[in-house]
This record gives C-alpha cells, structure tokens and sequence, in this order.
C-alpha cells in the first residue's frame, strides 16, 4: 500500500481515504458537541468529543474498526483494548474488521478501572495477555491518563504494549511518548476544525 500524509500531516493508506473521509464525517456530524463540560483529566472545555455516539453507532463502528486497523498496519500485535469504557467499542470493531478482513485473528481485552475482588480477580478481563504483544487504544485523549492507566495494568499483567492509538489526540500524544511508548491517532483537533 502507498502511504501519503494528510492534510493533519498523520499518515493514510491511500486506499482507505474513503473509509478515513467517511469516518471524519461522522465524528464531526455525531460525536463533536459544543458546550462547557469537564473532561475525565479534570480540565475544563468549551466543546466535547463524545465518540461513544460513533463507536456504538451502526455506520460508525465498522467504520472505526477499518480505519483504526490501517492506522497501525505496520505494528505487529495480536490482542487489543484499553481502559473501560472508553476503549471497549474501539477495541470491538477492530475485532470484527480484522476477521471481515480474515487471516488475522485478533483478540479483545478490557482493563478494569480498578481491581476485582471476586470471581478471578482479573484486571484484565478476556483473553489472556500474558506474553503477548497487544496495542492499547482508546477513543479519545486529552491528557493520556486513561490510556497510561491500562498500559500499567497490561504491563502488570504480563503483556508488552507494542504502542498506544486513538481515534481523536486532543493532545495526549506527549504524555504517551514521554512514557516510551509509541503513539499515532486518526484524527487531530484541527482535522475536527477546534483548537483545543
């Protein structure tokens, strides 16, 4: 496939435009909800990215799992999730996009916020991650907590973070990469034409 840069400058596979393009629309049309609200980091904003109203939506979700799945083609893994809830439904369409695709199987996981004291007492629910290589992701990001959260347990559980994606970086990038870990996103703030 041919990479080219977009107009963000993050990196595309020229045969998924449509597919990014489309995903676009949608986040603009269904997720981007303006208004003064407080963002899970504590920080205050005069708009919020609710992607739970695209990751759970029916055009929207398959969309999520395709474009997600281009953004790190190159990055060997074979489990991926994050931090409940928001990185649930990416992790589900990336899921259900790999096996449309077929000769990729890809498991799913989901870090609990906190330990469980019954049952097994997993943190990590699904799949064992121990010794395997598996990509946290999430929808949305403003300061990377969440994210750096899961990778914690992920690590503690015995797996190796290959990197970290989101649909939309509202500036989580720095806080990832001065953990040491790698990190790409789909979309930026000025793709969503807001500022911060």
């Amino acid at each position: 496939m041919r990479v080219i840069d977009s107009p963000s400058g993050f990196s595309a596979y020229a045969s998924d435009m449509t597919d990014r393009d489309d995903l676009l629309k949608l986040v603009r049309d269904l997720a981007v909800v303006k208004g003064r609200v407080t963002l899970s980091s504590g920080q205050v904003a005069d708009w919020y990215v609710d992607l739970r109203r695209l990751t759970l939506h029916h055009a929207g979700a398959p969309l999520v799992g395709r474009v997600m799945l281009d953004l790190v083609d190159d990055w060997e893994f074979d489990a991926v999730g994050g931090l409940t809830l928001g990185a649930d439904p990416v992790a589900l369409a990336m899921l259900h996009a790999a096996a449309a695709r077929g000769g990729r199987a890809l498991d799913a996981f989901v870090v609990r916020k906190s330990d469980k004291a019954h049952g097994l007492q997993r943190r990590v629910e699904g799949p064992d991650v121990a010794g395997r290589r598996v990509l946290a992701v999430e929808d949305t990001s403003t300061t990377g907590g969440s994210v750096l959260t899961a990778v914690a347990a992920l690590r503690e559980a015995g797996a190796e973070v290959v990197g970290v994606a989101v649909i939309v970086d509202r500036g989580a990038e720095k806080a990832v990469r001065a953990a040491g870990l790698s990190y790409r996103s789909a979309f930026s703030l000025v793709d969503l034409g807001q500022q911060g």
